[in-house]
């Protein structure tokens, strides 16, 4: 059905426009930055105006051009942890689940150990031994995030590589001498592909909070803006004691935002991958077409157990069984 395509999904519509408005200052921000987020050439604890958006700092400084400097910051950092975590869980969960025995086992326990370990601790115990020069590089925590957050999306990808190994299209491939590269990343990789979504969504999303809480905590470079470097400040300056909360609204509105984006894409996703979960998607219309509720109850995904049932128990032939 034309209206269940996943880009009709209200909840995927409007995860994607918050998502692309990030995008776009993340891009542009900091040229649009109406001032240097370090001049402290300004009226002290001003509140927001049409000279100053987000008001000002204690030390005079513009609050909107610290965000807008930060936003690049901080979704970089997730984007660059997403994409490395996500290839680094496809590599190791599809080659574990396709390949087993031994290289499984060993795999396997990469995978355990990295899910044992702490994964915050073991971030502070990192950053500390880079150079103070590199612990403002978003490169860097990228990469040193993306470390800690692929291992559950290579357990779930392993497990669902173990019960598409044995299909009838990857023993065919088999059988014509396909290459195991090409089995696991052109046969097995495109029925991965809703998981693949959704791990690289979640792990952007851990990835900004990750970066954010090390920023707050004061273990980056806090003279680099990002949301985490705002928050510090607005801390250490008693923003929240001075009843200042528009030096502490913008960067935590805007962390919750990204967050909530993220989520209602993988909501989106899941409606689509799942027949029970479509409805989720359709109009009111289409709802009342196939005899569904048109208005859900808020926060309930709307579940199709008619139709689905209908699909799913086959029919019993009349007088078959008498």
């Amino acid at each position: 059905m034309k209206s269940m395509q996943l880009p009709k999904s209200p909840k995927v519509l409007i995860g994607l426009g918050i998502l692309l408005t990030f995008i776009v200052l993340t891009v542009i921000g900091p040229w649009i930055a109406p001032y240097n987020p370090n001049t402290t050439s300004f009226i002290p604890n001003l509140h927001p105006s049409w000279s100053h958006w987000f008001g000002t700092t204690t030390l005079g400084q513009d609050v909107f051009s610290q965000f807008l400097v930060g936003c690049r910051e901080t979704m970089v950092v997730g984007f660059i942890a997403g994409l490395v975590a996500t290839i680094l869980s496809v590599t190791i969960g599809v080659a574990a689940g396709y390949l087993g025995g031994r290289a499984d086992d060993g795999l396997s326990m990469l995978s355990n150990v990295f899910l044992a370990i702490p994964g915050l601790p073991l971030l502070i115990v990192i950053n500390s031994y880079l150079p103070t020069s590199q612990q403002s590089n978003p490169l860097i925590i990228g990469l040193v995030v993306a470390l800690t957050g692929w291992a559950w999306g290579a357990r779930v990808l392993r497990s669902q590589t173990m019960s598409l190994r044995d299909r009838d299209f990857v023993e065919a491939a088999r059988i014509i001498g396909e290459s195991r590269r090409r089995i696991m990343f052109a046969e097995i990789g495109p029925n991965l592909l809703p998981i693949l979504a959704s791990s690289l969504l979640f792990t952007i999303l851990y990835a900004v909070g990750v970066y954010t809480t090390l920023a707050f905590l004061g273990l980056t470079s806090v003279s680099t803006w990002n949301w985490g470097t705002m928050l510090y400040w607005a801390q250490s300056n008693n923003a929240a004691l001075a009843n200042e909360w528009w030096w502490l609204a913008p960067p935590g509105i805007a962390i919750a935002l990204v967050g909530t984006s993220l989520s209602l894409i993988n909501f989106g996703i899941d409606e689509f991958i799942n027949p029970r979960l479509r409805a989720g998607g359709l109009s009111g219309r289409a709802r009342r077409k196939i005899g569904m509720s048109r208005r859900p109850r808020l926060g309930y995904t709307p579940v199709q157990r008619e139709l689905f049932a209908r699909v799913a128990t086959p029919t019993t032939p009349q007088g078959e069984g008498q």
